[in-house]
C-alpha cells in the first residue's frame, strides 16, 4: 500500500476516534458582518447549531450552512466583529449550566449569572436541544398543580405535566397570573423557572423584587433575554429555561416553567429568518415557526417513575383576535388555554378569566374529588348568568327563577374575584366554593360575599380544625363531612348576621 494512503487512513481513523490534533482545528474568516449576523468562510465541517468563537471575544451559533460559507448569529451586540476576523470551531453545540445552585439566581440566555451574586457552583452542562420523551416514557396526568387562583383551580384546572396556554390582550394580567402561580408553590417542593423574553429591564426588576418579597425566589430561576439584547439571546432563552427545568424533572422533582412570552420569541425568530433571507410565509413568519414552538412545548410532560415538567406559555393577542398565526399555532400545540378578557378586566373582574373560551383538556382528570364536587354546576351558573345579564339589559321583566339565577351568578362572579398576589390553598378554595354550592351565600349581600367566605374559612380553621385537616388529607368531602360543614356554615351565618361588622 502506498505510504501516503496509509497516512491518510491513519489520520482518518484518529479523526473518527475523537482524537483532534492541533492541525485539525478548523479556522474560518469573517467575510461579511452586519445586523448581529456574519458570514464565515472556511468552516467546511462545522455543524448546524455549533458554537463558534471569534478572535475579538465574541461568540455565536451557526444557524445556516451554505455551499461556500456559513451564517453565524452573534451573542453580544457590544463586542464588535470585523471582516477577516478569525473564527474557531468549538466542536460542540451550545450547552448551559444546570443544577440546584441555579435556584434563586437570575441568569441570561447562556446560563451566566447577571444578578451580581458571584459565579455558579456545583453545576453540570446540558445541551439546550434535547430528545423529546416518547409516549411510552410518559405517564397520564393525574395530579393537580395548584395555582392558588380559585377560578383556575375550580374551572380550568392544570395538571402536573400539562401545557396550558395563557392568552390575552396587552395589560390583562397574564404575567400576574403566572407569577401568582409561582408564588403559590412555596412549600410544595416544586421548582420553578421564569423565562422573560424581550421585556424591559424595569419590568424584570419589579418581577425579581416581587418574588423576593413573597419568598419565592429561593425555589425559582429567572432566565432573562431583555429587549436590548441580541436577537439570538431572545431566541435561545426559552430553550435554556426548559433545559434548566428538565434537570429538576430528571431528578424526580416536579418543575414549572413559564415562557413570558412566546409572541416576542416568534418575532425574534422571524427577524433571524428574514436576515437569513429565508422565504417569508403568513405574517412574514418562516414556514417552520410551528416547529419552533412544538419542539419546545413537547418537552413538557410527566415521566414514568420520575418528575414532571409543567409549561405555562404566554402569548399576546391584539384586539381579541384569537385567529392570528402564532396564537392558533400555540392553541393547537398546548393542552388548553386560559383566556384573559379585556372587557372583564375593565369591569373590575380580576383575574379576568373568560370561562366560556377557556378550556383544560387534561386538568379535569387531575382534579381532586373534593373540588369536583363543589364546582359541579359552577360553569352552568356562570353561563346562565351571562345570558340573563345580556337579556336584562333590554329592561325586560324577569320571572322569579331567572332573578334567582341572576342573583346567584352575581355571587359566583364576586366569589371568584381575587386580589393580585393573594392565593388560596386547595382546602380554602373548597370551603369557599362549598358555601356557594350549598346556597349559603344566597342571602348574603353581594358586596359581603368575599368577606363572608374568607371569615368562614378562618372560622373552620380555628373552631373545626379537624374538618379542615381531614379535607386536606383525603382531598374529598365524604357524606359525614358534608353534613358537618352544612351545620358549621349555618352556625357561622347566624354569627355573621349578629356581629358581621366585628368579623
Amino acid at each position: 500500500m502506498d505510504v501516503k494512503n496509509t497516512d491518510l487512513i491513519s489520520l482518518f481513523e484518529r479523526a473518527l476516534s475523537g482524537t483532534h490534533a492541533e492541525s485539525f482545528d478548523e479556522i474560518g474568516k469573517v467575510i461579511q458582518v452586519g445586523d448581529g449576523i456574519c458570514r464565515v468562510y472556511g468552516l467546511s465541517n462545522v455543524l448546524y447549531g455549533e458554537l463558534v468563537h471569534f478572535a475579538g471575544g465574541n461568540s455565536g451559533i451557526v444557524l445556516e450552512l451554505d455551499e461556500g460559507s456559513v451564517a453565524v448569529f452573534l451573542f453580544y451586540d457590544m463586542i464588535p466583529v470585523t471582516e477577516m476576523e478569525t473564527v474557531k470551531r468549538s466542536g460542540t453545540v451550545l450547552k448551559v449550566p444546570v443544577g440546584s445552585s441555579m435556584l434563586g439566581r437570575v441568569v441570561n440566555a447562556l446560563g451566566i449569572p447577571i444578578d451580581g451574586m458571584g459565579p455558579l457552583t456545583d453545576t453540570q452542562e446540558r445541551s439546550i436541544e434535547a430528545l423529546i420523551p416518547g409516549v411510552t416514557l410518559r405517564e397520564p396526568i393525574t395530579e393537580s398543580l395548584e395555582t392558588g387562583i380559585s377560578v383556575i383551580d375550580g374551572l380550568v384546572p392544570i395538571g402536573k405535566g400539562q401545557r396550558e396556554l395563557i392568552i390575552g390582550n396587552r395589560g390583562t394580567g397574564k404575567t400576574t397570573l403566572a407569577l401568582d402561580t409561582i408564588i403559590h408553590q412555596k412549600g410544595r417542593n416544586i421548582k420553578c423557572v421564569y423565562v422573560a423574553i424581550g421585556q424591559r429591564q424595569a419590568n424584570l426588576a419589579r418581577i425579581v423584587r416581587l418574588l423576593e418579597e413573597h419568598e419565592a425566589l429561593s425555589y425559582t430561576t429567572i432566565v432573562v433575554a431583555d429587549s436590548g439584547e441580541a436577537v439570538l439571546n431572545q431566541y435561545l432563552a426559552p430553550y435554556t429555561g426548559c433545559t434548566i427545568a428538565e434537570y429538576f424533572r430528571d431528578n424526580s422533582f416536579d418543575a414549572l416553567v413559564v415562557y413570558d412570552d412566546l409572541s416576542n420569541h416568534a418575532v425574534a425568530f422571524r427577524e433571524m429568518s428574514l436576515l437569513l433571507r429565508r422565504a417569508p410565509g403568513r405574517e412574514a413568519y418562516p414556514g417552520d415557526v410551528f416547529y419552533l414552538h412544538s419542539r419546545l412545548l413537547e418537552r413538557s410532560g410527566r415521566l414514568l417513575g420520575g418528575g414532571s415538567l409543567t409549561a405555562l406559555p404566554i402569548v399576546q393577542i391584539q384586539s381579541d383576535d384569537l385567529t392570528a398565526y402564532i396564537p392558533t399555532n400555540l392553541i393547537s400545540i398546548t393542552d388548553g388555554q386560559i383566556l384573559l378578557d379585556s372587557t372583564l378586566f375593565n369591569q373590575g373582574i380580576r383575574p379576568a378569566v373568560n370561562v366560556e373560551l377557556s378550556v383544560s383538556r387534561v386538568g379535569g382528570a387531575a382534579q381532586t374529588d373534593a373540588m369536583r364536587k363543589v364546582v359541579k354546576t359552577l360553569k352552568l351558573d356562570l353561563a346562565q348568568y351571562k345570558e340573563l345579564v345580556d337579556f336584562a339589559q333590554f329592561g325586560t321583566e324577569l320571572e322569579d327563577i331567572s332573578r334567582q339565577k341572576l342573583a346567584r351568578g352575581e355571587r359566583v362572579v364576586e366569589l371568584l374575584k381575587q386580589p393580585e398576589h393573594v392565593t388560596y390553598s386547595f382546602v380554602d378554595q373548597v370551603l369557599m366554593l362549598f358555601l356557594l354550592q350549598r346556597g349559603c351565600l344566597d342571602t348574603i349581600p353581594v358586596n359581603q360575599v368575599a368577606r363572608f367566605a374568607l371569615r368562614f374559612v378562618e372560622y373552620v380553621k380555628a373552631i373545626h380544625s379537624n374538618i379542615y385537616d381531614l379535607i386536606g388529607k383525603e382531598a374529598d368531602i365524604r357524606t359525614e363531612i358534608d353534613v358537618q360543614l352544612q351545620a358549621t356554615a349555618h352556625d357561622f351565618s347566624l354569627l355573621f348576621e349578629a356581629v358581621g361588622e366585628v368579623l
